[in-house]
């Protein structure tokens, strides 16, 4: 699967006082009508709990010139989130209230309406409550052969 080039997306997540989020390349439209879109998470990670018990998120799709933050979100024991957006724009979704990082490609809010347990990770089916934004002009960040890259045109 390596092979296989996939967008990178940042998912976040308010947990009562803190916020947590993490880097993912798997994620998919579902379905236009009603819109729907797909998530994977590591089942063994803390994300992957708190979200059995918080239905609302965000995942912000980054952008060709993120690689920085995709990679924070990504490293292990990693902070809160509020410290991996430190000194990076971002804002508070209205109906999550997760953290949405700017500066991407796009940026969705959804409630998870179906959990599907699938080997070592577990699906999140949700429905799409908002676009905090889309910005054409960029160009995606993807991951490829275990490296970040920007998407040529």
């Amino acid at each position: 699967m390596a092979q296989l080039a996939s967008g990178v997306a940042v998912v976040t997540v308010r947990d009562g006082r803190d916020d947590l989020g993490v880097t993912i390349s798997a994620l998919m439209s579902v379905s236009m009508e009603p819109p729907l879109v797909l998530i994977s998470l590591a089942s063994r990670g803390y994300l992957n709990e708190v979200l059995l018990r918080q239905d609302r998120w965000a995942v912000s799709l980054l952008s060709s010139g993120q690689a920085a933050v995709a990679s924070r979100f990504a490293t292990p024991g990693r902070p809160s989130a509020r410290l991996l957006v430190a000194g990076t724009p971002h804002h508070r979704g209205a109906h999550t209230d997760a953290l949405v990082v700017e500066g991407g490609v796009a940026a969705l809010e959804a409630e998870t309406t179906k959990v599907v347990p699938a080997g070592d990770h577990t699906l999140y089916v949700a429905t799409v409550l908002a676009v905090p934004y889309v910005n054409l002009a960029l160009q995606p960040l993807v991951r490829l052969r275990a490296r970040y890259r920007a998407m040529e045109t």
